[in-house]
């Protein structure tokens, strides 16, 4: 914790700046979506996680809709080294029917920036052709994506140098379209920047690891800065779970059978208060899941999902107090970017300010 828990606290004691009028709650879940999790899964099984995801997610998450009228949004962020057609079909199938969006996820190790470039470049084109996946930037051509990046060691960021290998990865990320990085927070890993609850860019030094360590804050009104975006989730302390009856347990927004999302993780996740700065009234929470582990598949597919759906709907969306959003990855970024620019009012007229929406290719019936 030395690395992150002064940060944490300074956010976490600051004066809250004043908000006129109800606070909009961007709720953005993302998923490390790892169909061939464990060491002895079958090609079987792969398709069991995936089909029930397909069934089982729209019978849950279609009884909400936030202020706006959309479904609770699942970003698949999909491993390019398990890439199989068949899986792709059914997620993209749950997209088309507005219940989530494809972005990017990668697992690589002793890997080189030339490699990784034509390793990402050539596994957004597969995601577009077969599956509608992304939008391409008018200006570069290139396809637009959000990242999170396996084993949570973006930028080499680990100190033995594994599961990465690329000290100029933020770099060649922004090269080949990616517009954020939604990796964090990784606590208690070594890989956790020392910035907590914050919006903000990172500037890569191409000979050291883990430039994203520090970074500016996104701010309205003024100009992007460094190499790449990232947006992390909420990271803190939960004083009513405690280990070995005494110490809290960190919150770090990750959701498994043995961490639920309950009632009063919800509200942590709220009060953790991330922002862009100046735009205090648009709050955004970004938690995550690895939603093919089937130990979690109940969590994540059944009741506890629908009572969290049912806590943010009664608490968080009276419309007086807050307005809740459900978002993608790409809406959120795109959200921020209106605050950045100046925007204000109702973040719902921005999902699609600065990356369009895809097109996805239902599944044949």
């Amino acid at each position: 914790m030395e690395g992150w828990i002064f940060s944490y606290l300074k956010n976490r004691f600051s004066p809250k700046a004043k908000v006129n009028g109800p606070t909009h709650i961007l709720f953005c879940f993302v998923d490390h979506y790892e169909p061939q999790w464990g060491k002895t899964t079958t090609y079987e099984q792969e398709c069991e996680r995936v089909d029930r995801w397909h069934r089982d997610y729209p019978k849950v998450a279609g009884k909400f809709v936030d202020a706006d009228g959309c479904y609770p949004k699942h970003s698949f962020f999909y491993p390019e080294e398990e890439y199989r057609f068949e899986h792709l079909e059914k997620i993209a199938d749950l997209c088309a029917r507005g219940f989530g969006e494809i972005e990017v996820h990668i697992h690589h190790d002793d890997d080189t920036s030339d490699n990784l470039r034509q390793t990402l470049e050539s596994f957004t084109e597969k995601l577009h052709a077969q599956h509608g996946a992304f939008s391409r930037c008018p200006e570069s051509g290139k396809l637009q994506y959000a990242f999170i990046h396996g084993n949570w060691c973006l930028d080499n960021s680990r100190k033995d140098g594994k599961w990465c290998g690329v000290n100029d990865e933020l770099i060649v990320l922004k090269e080949t379209g990616c517009f954020v990085d939604m990796t964090f927070p990784s606590a208690p890993s070594e890989t956790q920047p020392a910035m907590v609850n914050q919006i903000y860019y990172a500037k890569d030094d191409p000979l050291k690891p883990k430039s994203y360590d520090i970074g500016q804050q996104v701010e309205v009104g003024a100009a992007p800065w460094g190499d790449l975006m990232l947006i992390t989730g909420p990271l803190g302390l939960n004083w009513k779970t405690r280990k070995s009856g005494v110490f809290p347990k960190i919150e770090n927004g990750d959701i498994r059978w043995n961490m639920p999302p309950t009632k009063h993780r919800v509200d942590l996740w709220v009060d953790a208060n991330i922002h862009v700065k100046g735009r205090p009234e648009w709050v955004s929470i970004k938690i995550h899941t690895h939603g093919t582990q089937d130990q979690d598949l109940d969590t994540l597919l059944g009741q506890p999902f629908e009572e969290m759906c049912q806590y943010l709907q009664d608490k968080y969306n009276d419309g007086e107090n807050y307005v809740l959003h459900y978002v993608s990855a790409r809406e959120l970024y795109n959200i921020v970017k209106a605050a950045e620019d100046g925007k204000d009012g109702n973040p719902n007229q921005y999902r699609d300010y600065h990356v369009q929406a895809p097109s996805y290719i239902a599944k044949a019936s």
